[in-house]
């Protein structure tokens, strides 16, 4: 009975504890969601599986440095987090990935993606109300973008004593946005609206899309200092798809450097998802307010669509475009694509939804750079 004790003693079995068998049916929940619903599963299976490990008796993944021992694995792969390595090279990819020719084809969308960033804001007062701080606060509102880098370029910023949780919803609802937007897109529109059809775009030249990219560079460096990682990156991709001359440059920013990261990232994101630390009220205080920010920033792109065919009913838009206001690029234009296809088949909202989506990208990492501006000391 001894040497089986002592046999057991050495296996990790004795370290469970029930937070890490709660964990484990989260884990499955986020699986199910990748694997079998298909809910963006490049960023749910990293963000599960790190999870799994942080769930587990592990030894020599996450501990520091010590004396003569090197650190563990994700000790090192986590400072792409720590060092904001990790959201400039996102953006870096999303901006080679991203078409802005919608956008510039109709501006009038930059004010649905202004109008998304409603839930940051309500949401930044709503979690001061609940007792957080005006920093913390910020990094919390910023879930309401539905932009998961941007999200943790913030809370290491303000407050990285929760960038895991902050983090861990960002994406999460990220991956959610088929499943949590369209109720909200239903309830504020009707079908008559859902079925609108908008004007096609015109074809938007190589130089307006460079010279977009540049202007865009210098006026919101100039406005907002604190963005210049997030929007210089976003745009030097954009800039390497348009000009025509750096196509490698381009695809390695769109296939091999931006799927490295997401892998890095996804799993340093899970690896901060322990029982102990995620099972706490904080947290999912935090979790409630980030799908409320979400759902604010949803309806308030919705509403201001509405509001803008009261304004100007000759060339109305679809209200559902508004909804992809959020910085989920891009999975809010899909949903906006799904939606409408819905109430009519024969109705195209992709490029359309593009515009505001693009939008939301910019507007989040731009907030997020006044709120840095203001209240990092």
């Amino acid at each position: 009975m001894d040497s089986l004790t002592n046999a057991l003693a050495l296996t990790g079995i004795p370290h469970l504890t029930w937070q890490m068998l709660v964990m484990w049916g989260v884990i499955l929940g986020l699986l199910y969601l990748a694997v079998y619903k298909k809910f963006e599963p490049l960023l749910l299976v990293p963000i599960a599986f790190g999870a799994l490990l942080a769930n587990l008796p592990t030894e020599g993944i996450v501990n520091p440095p010590a004396g003569d021992h090197a650190g563990g694995l994700f000790h090192y792969i986590s400072q792409g987090v720590h060092l904001e390595i990790f959201p400039p090279l996102i953006f870096l990819g999303v901006g080679a990935l991203t078409d802005f020719g919608p956008l510039i084809a109709n501006p009038r969308t930059l004010l649905l993606g202004a109008a998304a960033q409603f839930g940051v804001f309500a949401t930044f007062l709503g979690a001061i109300f609940l007792g957080f701080s005006p920093e913390q606060a910020a990094a919390i509102g910023i879930i309401g973008g539905a932009d998961g880098p941007t999200s943790i370029f913030l809370s290491n910023k303000l407050a990285p004593e929760l960038l895991a949780p902050i983090a861990v919803a960002a994406y999460s609802y990220m991956a959610l946005v088929p499943l949590l937007q369209p109720p909200i897109m239903r309830a504020l529109t009707t079908d008559k609206e859902r079925a609108i059809r908008m004007r096609s775009l015109r074809k938007v030249s190589r130089l307006e899309k460079l010279v977009f990219a540049l202007a865009v560079t210098v006026i919101c460096i100039l406005l907002v200092p604190a963005a210049s990682a997030l929007i210089g990156m976003l745009m030097l991709g954009n800039f390497l798809r348009e000009c025509g001359v750096t196509e490698r440059l381009s695809k390695a920013a769109q296939n091999e450097l931006i799927n490295v990261v997401t892998i890095f990232l996804g799993t340093s994101v899970g690896i901060t998802m322990t029982g102990e630390r995620f099972l706490q009220m904080e947290t999912l205080m935090i979790l409630g307010l980030g799908v409320i920010a979400f759902g604010i920033a949803t309806a308030s792109g919705v509403l201001m669509a509405k509001l803008m065919n009261k304004l100007s009913p000759k060339n109305p838009i679809n209200p559902l475009i508004g909804s992809a206001g959020v910085s989920a690029v891009p999975m809010a234009a899909r949903v906006s694509q799904v939606e409408g296809q819905r109430a009519d088949p024969q109705n195209f909202l992709l490029m359309h939804a593009m515009g505001p989506n693009v939008a939301g990208v910019i507007g989040t990492a731009v907030v997020a750079g006044y709120m840095i501006a203001r209240l990092a000391g």
